[in-house]
Parts: structure tokens; sequence; C-alpha cells
């Protein structure tokens, strides 16, 4: 097994929070109420190694943080090592798409982009009917597609409330860090060659328990 820290960011009521339930536990709730700080879950998945089926297991250990302002300061502490992160806005908020690029060059500031998975994330489209006289759709998927291009991201837009794409979207940025850390990933198996130990930590690191601002955590 290896595990990979992920992380998600984006402004407040975007739906970080369903689309992690939805991941984890297949789950949706109308009413959830915002995370306050931030909030640990994790999730297996499973990659193809090879033409052959060979499979391999990927633990996801994710940090769901706060989109309220307030909440911002903290942030870093949340991303800082992570492997993968997951850039939330609503497709029926155009304002949202704009924090979300803020987080994406925050990310490629301060972590870099040479071993990150960034994968940008339109939410809600099961109210963007576009046959309908109530679309809400605000971000136009090839105004967001042509940014995700041109700052190398991975792009999807899903629906929590429904189940569109969610799996899609993690089983994608797994495969994307075994291809990227398959280096590492070989390494580390050579030398569990003989121990019983099939557990393999790929560069995660939690945030640290001695920080007093994490102190409920």
């Amino acid at each position: 097994m290896f595990q990979f820290k992920l992380v998600l960011l984006g402004d407040s009521s975007v739906g970080k929070s369903s689309i992690v339930y939805r991941f984890v536990k297949n789950s949706f709730d109308e009413f959830r109420e915002s995370t306050i700080g931030a909030a640990f879950l994790s999730q297996t998945i499973k990659v193809k190694e090879s033409d052959d089926g060979e499979e391999t297991v990927i633990k996801f250990e994710i940090w769901d943080t706060a989109g309220q302002e307030r909440y911002k300061s903290l942030a870093p502490m949340y991303y800082r090592n992570a492997n993968a992160a997951l850039v939330v806005y609503d497709v029926t908020q155009q304002d949202s798409l704009v924090k979300a690029q803020s987080w994406v060059n925050e990310l490629k500031n301060k972590v870099g982009d040479d071993d990150l998975v960034i994968c940008l994330v339109g939410n809600k489209v099961d109210l963007c009917d576009e046959d309908a006289e109530d679309n809400k759709r605000a971000v136009g998927t090839e105004e967001a597609r042509s940014y995700a291009n041109e700052q190398n991201l991975l792009f999807y837009e899903v629906s929590a409330k429904t189940g569109l794409n969610v799996q899609q979207i993690f089983q994608s940025i797994g495969e994307k860090l075994f291809e990227t850390k398959s280096e590492e990933i070989a390494a580390a198996k050579n030398r569990q060659i003989g121990s019983s130990n099939d557990h393999v930590n790929v560069q995660l690191q939690r945030a640290s328990t001695n920080d007093p601002t994490s102190c409920c955590f």
C-alpha cells in the first residue's frame, strides 16, 4: 500500500466536504455544516501497474480545509508537503473560480508543482441543465478547461449530489501520482523485498501536532 497526502482548497460553500464524503462514504447531505478549521478522512483506490492487470493499492489521507476567510491563515499547515490538491469551485458562482485560481497560484508559489498533482474541480453541475430555463451555470466548461490546460492541471466537472465524476477525480489523481512517483515506488518496493511489511509511505507528512494552531486535530 502507498499513502499520499491530499488537500482540498476552495471558497466556502463550493462543496469540498460534499465531494470528500461522496468519495469516502458515498453519501450526500444537502444541509452539511461548514467545515471548521479542517477535517481528516481517508480512502483507498486501486491503480493498474501495467498491462498485465497487476494492481497497487493507494491510500489517500485527505485534509478537507475550511473555505471561510478567517481560516485561510491555517491552510499552509495542511497543504505543506501535500502530494496532491483538489482546488474546488462552484460552477454556479463566477467568483469561486477566481478564488480557485488564487489557490492554484498560492500552491505553485509556496509548494511548487514539480511533484504536486493539482486538479481543478467544478462542482454542482446538477444545477446546470443547459436546456432548462433555470440553468444556474455561471462558469463555462471551456473557460475552466482552458485555464486548467494553461496551468497544466487535471480538470473535472462533478456533482457531489449525484456522484457524477467524483470517483474519477481521485482515480485520475492516483494514476498520475503513481506515474510521477514511479521511481520512488519502485525503490520502495525493492526495499520491501523479504519484509512482511507491505505498507510503503511515499512523502506523507501530516500537519504537526506540535503546532499550537493545530491543537484540535
